[in-house]
């Protein structure tokens, strides 16, 4: 599936103003959903850092309809609507819910869960920026170790990052994929195939986040590429069990390069008082990710 920006649809479904923040990784992230989704779609979305990029009833800046709902509902308010436009028979139209780490890995894991289980066909998107961001950056279950938050003022956090992309996998998901705003066209490739396929769909989208990573808005896709050259976050899709390396990450792959991730903790103020021996954790930790991935991809 090789990145094509010739793919990729001109019409846009964002428009030019909106409330999210300057270098805001997910707005970017978000152009390109809505481009491979395209209008015949009905978006749900829980109270989140996009509610806050959509704004506030009845002034929009999204050209798609939308459906605001609790915090811990997406997936079943995704699956409310996929029950509805079943009654009408209204095949045609393409669900997809989108939340952030904290209603996904934590608040939305129940719904979600459920949902995956009984393979409800839609779409569910996870922008992960590893905190809760829109509330004032708090911890969350994605937040990695060495990490501050507004909740970890002291000690930092002390727990790996949950890996929600081995509990969705659990669910035997006809696909799944990871990707980055720093990689547009990959994340417009995987929704755009996802939209084909039939049953529980789940991206997981690594997000870099400017004032909760403590880093300056203009470095977004920088940071962004980092986590990808280090391996942090590995571009991959999972379709009927198979693991397969895409873009950047299939590159590094093939030539065993990857950077140490010492370079992506040092670009963001919120690692600033990890300690070496959870750099050095967080290190063993990728690497155990990347030497799992490079196994199932055949490498």
């Amino acid at each position: 599936m090789p990145e094509n920006l010739f793919k990729v649809s001109a019409e846009e479904h964002i428009l030019p103003g909106n409330r999210s923040c300057q270098g805001c990784g997910l707005s970017l992230a978000y152009r390109y959903i809505l481009k491979a989704l395209g209008k015949n779609t009905i978006l749900t979305l829980p109270a989140s850092c996009l509610t806050v990029l959509h704004g506030l009833y009845p002034i929009t800046s999204v050209g798609i309809p939308c459906l605001n709902c609790t915090f811990a509902s997406t997936a079943a308010s995704a699956s409310g609507i996929v029950a509805g436009l079943s009654a009408i028979n209204r095949s045609d139209i393409t669900v997809c819910a989108i939340a952030g780490d904290g209603g996904t890995f934590d608040i939305g894991i129940q719904a979600l869960s459920g949902a995956a289980e009984r393979g409800t066909n839609f779409i569910y998107i996870c922008y992960d920026n590893e905190g809760y961001m829109n509330t004032g950056t708090q911890r969350s279950s994605a937040t990695p170790i060495g990490a501050l938050t507004t909740t970890t003022p002291i000690l930092t956090k002390q727990q790996n990052k949950k890996d929600m992309m081995k509990i969705m996998e659990g669910h035997d998901l006809p696909y799944l994929a990871t990707a980055s705003p720093a990689f547009p066209t990959d994340i417009h490739d995987k929704v755009a195939k996802a939209k084909g396929i039939m049953g529980t769909r789940y991206i997981q989208i690594a997000t870099p986040c400017p004032p909760g990573w403590i880093f300056p808005p203009k470095d977004t896709v920088a940071i962004g590429r980092l986590a990808v050259e280090t391996g942090v976050t590995v571009l991959y899709e999972i379709e009927d069990g198979k693991l397969r390396f895409t873009g950047r990450s299939k590159t590094l792959a093939e030539k065993g390069t990857r950077k140490p991730v010492a370079d992506f903790i040092k670009r963001q103020g919120r690692f600033r008082k990890m300690s070496a021996e959870q750099l050095e954790k967080f290190q063993q930790g990728v690497d155990r990710k990347w030497v799992e991935c490079l196994r199932r991809a055949g490498g």
